[in-house]
């Protein structure tokens, strides 16, 4: 295994202080390499404490660019961030951390084309993001590569962490959780929130477990789900079991190289909708045309941002409230972003609506482009 320099003994005294863990710990650490998809919120402190703790590699997934509604919890940017790729601001912060941290970008989308190329050379994935076909990519991709998956998701006030690795004995993902919540179901972070503390929490516990696992010492969350209730800080562990039938890990498994995962979790393209930007909106209301603007947020939303005159009816309400809906006007319809009021309109054609269009972009759009002194969120 890799030596220690005069200054990594240094700069991992403490490390080395401990029993348990000592220099051949250390060493452990330096040869090991772990790719991280996703560098946002679970990202930032999952490889802020990696790099500190002196992992010798650092892959990094992740094709967004900083936005200010990242930093309320993305610790890894500052203000001075905004507007650059992460993985850019990322790897700057992280080697001035650690100057012995070797980083490997990859500005793209952790996808079924690029995924066994990218995690192939790694001894621990981590799974950092906030989506089910990611999620479920990660854990085949692990399974097929023998490598374990550091699963940890965020919502709100709760989070979960455990480690899937059936080349271990413990159970993947899929035995977990067999099918993906219907589309919808599950809201996003930036759809349902999240406290800006809990990816630290969880974060944090991911990256202790990637030392666990690289080092051997202690017990991994393997077979485990550990549950979080930060509001109760409660904590739960769960026992899970691999299942014989699961598809990928199972005794006769059926899936053997990467799918369709969009399409296994249900998102497929969204039906052509009636369509109008922000700008004919509000020419519109310039105009003084008698349309309905309904709204289809939930009401903390709408309390922090509203567009006057709007009509409030959240998507869940929207079919029993159906009566409230003029049907001889012209409807618009508007969300935070436009996901949420697509499918609005879609449900409204299909109960007969005729004339019901989207605004695409949303009231961030209307903030953005048409009124910069309203709230983002």
């Amino acid at each position: 295994m890799s030596d220690l320099t005069p200054d990594e003994l240094r700069r991992y005294a403490r490390h080395l202080a401990i029993p348990e863990f000592g220099i051949e710990g250390q060493r452990r650490l330096k040869a090991a390499r772990v790719l991280c998809i996703g560098a946002g919120g679970l990202g930032s402190p999952i490889t802020l404490y990696l790099a500190a703790a002196g992992v010798g590699g650092l892959g990094l997934v992740d094709a967004d660019v900083v936005e200010v509604t990242n930093l309320q919890r993305q610790i890894l940017f500052g203000q001075k961030d905004i507007g650059r790729r992460k993985l850019d601001a990322a790897r700057e912060r992280l080697v001035d951390l650690n100057p012995h941290l070797e980083v490997q970008l990859y500005p793209e989308l952790f996808n079924a084309e690029n995924a066994m190329r990218i995690a192939a050379d790694y001894d621990v994935i981590i799974d950092g993001t906030d989506n089910f076909p990611t999620r479920y990519l990660s854990n085949d991709v692990a399974v097929w590569l023998r490598k374990p998956n550091v699963y940890g998701s965020i919502l709100r006030f709760d989070g979960q962490v455990g480690v899937f690795a059936p080349h271990l004995g413990a159970p993947c993902y899929r035995c977990m959780c067999p099918q993906p919540p219907p589309p919808g179901l599950v809201p996003s972070c930036a759809e349902g929130g999240v406290l800006g503390v809990l990816p630290g929490l969880i974060g944090t516990m991911q990256a202790l477990e990637a030392i666990k696992l690289i080092t051997g010492i202690g017990q991994p969350l393997l077979g485990k789900l550990l549950h979080v209730d930060t509001l109760s800080m409660r904590f739960r562990t769960l026992t899970l079991r691999r299942d014989p039938d699961c598809p990928v890990c199972g005794d006769e498994p059926t899936i053997t190289e990467p799918i369709d995962y969009q399409g296994f979790c249900g998102i497929t393209a969204a039906p052509a909708v009636p369509t109008m930007t922000v700008h004919e909106l509000k020419d519109l209301r310039d105009a003084g045309d008698t349309h309905f603007l309904l709204d289809v947020r939930e009401p903390h939303e709408q309390s922090i941002c509203r567009i006057a005159g709007a009509v409030l009816i959240p998507l869940g309400e929207l079919e029993s409230r159906t009566g409230e809906i003029p049907r001889d006007r012209r409807v618009l319809v508007h969300c935070k972003s436009g996901g949420r009021s697509a499918r609005a309109v879609s449900q409204l054609r299909a109960l007969g609506f005729a004339d019901v269009w989207n605004v695409s972009g949303g009231i961030i759009s209307w903030a953005r482009e048409i009124d910069p002194s309203m709230a983002e969120y």
